[in-house]
């Protein structure tokens, strides 16, 4: 039996996985990785200590499936997309890597909007340009620490950097650095008329040769072999943007499915044959499949705004349930269930970490008042999160027809009151995904295919992914969540005008 590594390096987490042939999952380890947030607005974390956290991840998974390391074929990568890791002439990291929350170079995306940047960008990469993106951190970086880029070799995403150390050899991938906006999605090629428009030219020899997700990369090094446990020599996989990880692990393989992820970010997607153009979605990229486009659109607005509640207002319970043995999760899905929506008027806006509707929105509880409690205000978390998404899945269905189902992935499934939130909100089947890790499962996939072990995608798909469970929507919700979902909206469109009094 062969065995297949998947590595995904999330916001604040390094796992690895190990999976057989047949998609099962053998074992994890999750290795959490510090945020360093040396200003507001600033999520930095170290590389060097970023690579021994993903070399001990990659360790503990082998330790703990108990397999001969031997029998595995070969490995790859999922990552967050977006944000920035640069490695130096001395082949060390010049400068911390940068997160996806990371928002310091909101002022950038407002000035190419004002200034008509925006509209000529789209013509070339079809899609709307973020404060997390390179295009956006790198002119940051021109203007305020100059000499970080020019120490620079090497321009990565985050799975690219930990894809170096293991194989010593620079390249980037197309399904990341496409949906960058360092990408021309007509030529497939870099464009240094497209970077010219953010005035970041000169980083055009610093960006490395692209190649396709299973494509090979290299080989696991002498040095990386010891510090993982990995058999030296084994081909090493691209790899991916998390999101083309998780969707396909969802099985998203052809133009009729819907995939979301519920994690930090919430992610919605569908994938065709061609961009969307019309400007009515904010992403367009380049998909794990060659001659596919990920239709997207994503915020990080998801269940990262369930954690932040359960750290900083639940630790009493959470250290309660610690002690019976139980999980915070059980309390929280209990809680919500015991309210119903039309009995509760409270919108949560899950801007926590960022928004889909304004550079500079934050946070925020709405209609508070002394009868509330903790168990109304997590209710009105679940479905702020679930609106977010709704708000999303919205755009994408201007572009295609609805679907039969869509497929749910992330933190969320594991609780079923959610899911149902979500087919009662969206009024679609949803079909929750087998429990296992998604994107280091998508990443496997790719090193399957790169080690000769499935033909392509398409085949990778029928042999691992498997539906748990699926969710029907309740009619009678309708229209109390569309009401809700209605306030929401308002709320949105109400505080638009007072954001710019919370920059910081």
């Amino acid at each position: 039996m062969n065995y297949l590594v998947g590595i995904d390096n999330g916001g604040t987490f390094s796992k690895a996985a190990i999976f057989d042939e047949e998609g099962r999952q053998i074992s994890v380890a999750s290795v959490p990785t510090v945020t360093i947030t040396p200003k507001s607005g600033y999520t930095e974390r170290d590389m060097d200590e970023l690579w021994k956290v993903n070399a001990e991840a990659v360790r503990k998974s082998i330790e703990k499936s108990e397999i001969n390391p031997a029998d595995i074929a070969g490995v790859s990568f999922s990552g967050h997309g977006k944000g920035l890791y640069m490695v130096g002439k001395d082949k060390k990291p010049s400068y911390h890597g940068i997160i996806s929350t990371d928002a310091r170079a909101w002022e950038y995306v407002e000035r190419w909007e004002k200034d008509g940047t925006k509209e000529k960008v789209y013509q070339k990469s079809f899609q709307d340009i973020l404060a997390c993106q390179p295009v956006s951190i790198l002119a940051w970086f021109k203007d305020n620490e100059p000499e970080v880029l020019e120490n620079t070799k090497y321009i990565f995403a985050v799975k690219d950097y930990i894809r170096y150390m293991m194989t010593g050899e620079a390249y980037a991938e197309y399904t990341d650095f496409s949906g960058a906006n360092l990408v021309n999605l007509t030529t497939h090629t870099y464009d240094k008329e497209l970077l010219g428009y953010f005035g970041l030219e000169d980083i055009y020899e610093k960006l490395p040769p692209l190649r396709n997700s299973s494509d090979i990369c290299g080989y696991v090094t002498r040095e990386a072999a010891e510090e993982t446990k990995l058999p030296e020599g084994i081909p090493v996989a691209a790899g991916m943007f998390d999101v083309n990880a998780c969707g396909i692990a969802s099985g998203l393989s052809d133009e009729e499915q819907m995939c979301m992820v519920a994690g930090t970010w919430s992610i919605n997607e569908f994938i065709r044959r061609t961009p969307v153009t019309n400007g009515t979605v904010a992403l367009n990229s380049m998909f794990c499949i060659p001659g596919y486009y990920l239709v997207e659109e994503s915020s990080p607005t998801s269940a990262g705004n369930m954690e932040w509640f359960i750290r900083n207002l639940m630790s009493y319970e959470k250290a309660k349930e610690k002690e019976k043995g139980g999980l915070i999760y059980d309390i929280t899905n209990k809680w919500v269930e015991e309210i119903e929506p039309q009995d509760n008027n409270i919108i949560f806006l899950p801007f926590l970490n960022g928004s889909n509707e304004d550079a500079l929105a934050k946070g925020s509880f709405v209609g508070l008042t002394a009868y509330h409690n903790k168990h109304h205000m997590l209710r009105a978390v679940y479905e702020g999160i679930v609106f977010s998404h709704y708000t999303h899945v919205k755009k994408l269905l201007v572009n295609r027809e609805k679907p039969k189902s869509i497929r749910l992935s992330g933190g969320a499934v594991n609780s079923a009151v959610w899911v149902q939130i979500f087919a009662d909100v969206l009024q679609i089947p949803v079909d929750v995904i087998e429990d296992k890790e998604l994107g280091a499962q998508g990443a496997a996939m790719a090193a399957g295919i790169s080690a000769g072990i499935y033909s392509d995608y398409k085949a990778a798909v029928e042999r691992t992914v498997k539906i748990s469970r699926t969710v029907y929507p309740r009619k009678e919700y309708a229209g109390i969540y569309e009401e809700k979902y209605k306030r929401y909206r308002a709320v949105i469109d109400s505080l638009s005008s007072v954001w710019k009094y919370f920059k910081n």
